[in-house]
């Protein structure tokens, strides 16, 4: 499978080339366009509270798989928001964790699932439900897309490192995080800083140079006017 981007990191589309038999997962509404490819539409993988929990966590229920037919052909892949695409490789007995709304597209060997990030999800604002990408038949890749560009984060030795909520597109094994705030209360408040995670430990995490979130704030009043 070659994988090819274009128009990165502002408006990153993605052509998947396929030889036949050769299959890629897509999250629905993903395709653009495509050529000698056939599709199919399934349920996505956990069983039914796993395809539920995804649904909280702002994927979709179903998931398309998008086949080479005779000959080959390609599917191109664009993202809702405008913004990059990253890949992923992960091998046997690692963890993905993907912030909800993130994931673009996978291999076969992917398996993907969910993982609650209890009380801390509902003080965040976020999501209560991480996507975890694993592979349990030999090396697999994910495609992730986010809004503005991709930037990767290590984290190492007593060093923690802040993330504004928002702004978390994935993270690795290794790393753990805590909800909390930066400075005090007038801060937290008046500072233009909400709620953070705050990571620890050995790993990457990777965040996005925009939110969503940011941009709805400073739509809000012109289209209340409206």
């Amino acid at each position: 499978m070659k994988v090819t981007t274009e128009f990165d990191p502002a408006y990153t589309y993605m052509t998947v080339e396929l030889d036949q038999g050769e299959s890629i997962k897509v999250e629905p509404g993903a395709m653009a366009t495509s050529q000698g490819v056939e599709m199919q539409t399934g349920m996505s993988g956990g069983g039914l509270f796993g395809r539920v929990r995804r649904m909280v966590a702002g994927e979709s229920f179903f998931v398309n798989t998008f086949t080479g037919g005779p000959g080959g052909g390609w599917v191109g892949l664009a993202s809702t928001m405008p913004g990059d695409m990253k890949s992923f490789d992960i091998e046997p007995g690692e963890n993905l964790y993907i912030q909800g709304g993130s994931f673009l597209a996978s291999d076969l060997n992917v398996e993907l699932d969910t993982k609650f990030q209890g009380m801390r999800g509902m003080f965040s604002g976020e999501n209560l439900f991480f996507l975890r990408a694993y592979t349990e038949r030999g090396t697999g890749t994910i495609y992730c897309n986010c809004y503005g560009a991709i930037k990767e984060l290590t984290v190492s030795g007593d060093q923690e490192l802040v993330v504004d909520t928002g702004h978390l597109v994935a993270f690795t094994d290794g790393v753990e995080y805590t909800i909390g705030k930066v400075g005090g209360l007038v801060s937290l408040i008046a500072g233009g800083e909400g709620l953070v995670m705050k990571f620890r430990g050995e790993g990457k995490v990777w965040v996005q140079t925009r939110t969503i979130a940011t941009l709805a704030d400073l739509l809000n009043p012109l289209i209340s006017k409206n």
